[in-house]
């Protein structure tokens, strides 16, 4: 018996240790939102408003979420009042008002070829010139992660991944 929980004790914590590590993977295969929003402003010939960038990387984020199960950037989106803001995105990016986005992203270093350049460039090619009205509207879904988060006159309010995800889903999409 005492042999019996010992053993299920050391599995249990093995499967604790193996979860841990898989977490781990999870967050290092995340990129850096600043080398995202460089490979788009560039795709684009640094013809996007930092709201439009926002909207796109947000976007990208949630289809990759919902494909792969990984977070595509590293970070957190919060509901702002035109839609879903990354606050390191908008700090780097705020200079520019409502002006087109200028290299400001010499530090974030490129993207190599794989999954995450990949979706980037699919949403680029599929969005990048819908305008900014109709990026804002493609992020403000009724019961989508932006609604359920957004707090009029409130700051810092944190869209859960988990409600990325819901709402990727809810496209119709299979998780």
């Amino acid at each position: 018996m005492r042999l019996k929980q010992n053993l299920t004790s050391l599995l249990g914590n093995i499967k604790s240790q193996q979860r841990a590590i898989q977490l781990k993977k999870e967050v290092a295969m995340a990129v850096s939102v600043l080398s995202a929003a460089k490979r788009v402003a560039q795709r684009s010939g640094w013809s996007l408003s930092n709201l439009e960038l926002q909207k796109i990387i947000y976007l990208a984020h949630m289809f990759y979420l919902g494909r792969t199960g990984q977070p595509l950037v590293r970070g957190h989106f919060e509901a702002w009042d035109y839609g879903p803001v990354h606050p390191d995105l908008y700090r780097v990016a705020r200079i520019f008002g409502r002006n087109k986005v200028g290299d400001v992203f010499h530090s974030a270093p490129d993207l190599p070829s794989g999954p995450e350049r990949q979706i980037l460039d699919e949403a680029f090619d599929n969005i990048g010139d819908a305008g900014a009205g109709r990026l804002v509207n493609a992020t403000h879904r009724p019961g989508g992660a932006w609604e359920r988060n957004y707090k009029p006159g409130e700051r810092h309010c944190i869209i859960p991944t988990a409600h990325i995800l819901e709402e990727y889903q809810g496209l119709g999409n299979a998780g």
